[in-house]
């Protein structure tokens, strides 16, 4: 079975789910840290932010500017 590349973007989406609620489970059961002094906290804080930018980047559009289309504002044309 060849795999296609929307099968790969979804077993990422799955997978950075199960990364973001492992995390937020981690964060959530951790004892109180001293503020801006623990750094295995700050560790699991900056891993949740890298998983939540991971999950945004493939669910948000991404404009590719073309001959026809230079920017974003340009709209799409029809033909």
């Amino acid at each position: 079975m060849t795999d296609q590349f929307e099968d790969c973007i979804l077993a990422a989406q799955s997978e950075l789910a199960v990364a973001r609620r492992l995390l937020s489970n981690e964060i959530s059961a951790y004892p109180v840290p001293i503020s801006g002094c623990d750094a295995q906290f700050n560790h699991l804080l900056a891993e949740r932010q890298k998983v939540l930018l991971a999950i945004r980047s493939l669910e948000e559009d991404v404009f590719i500017p073309t001959p026809r289309a230079p920017t974003a504002a340009d709209g799409v044309e029809s033909r």
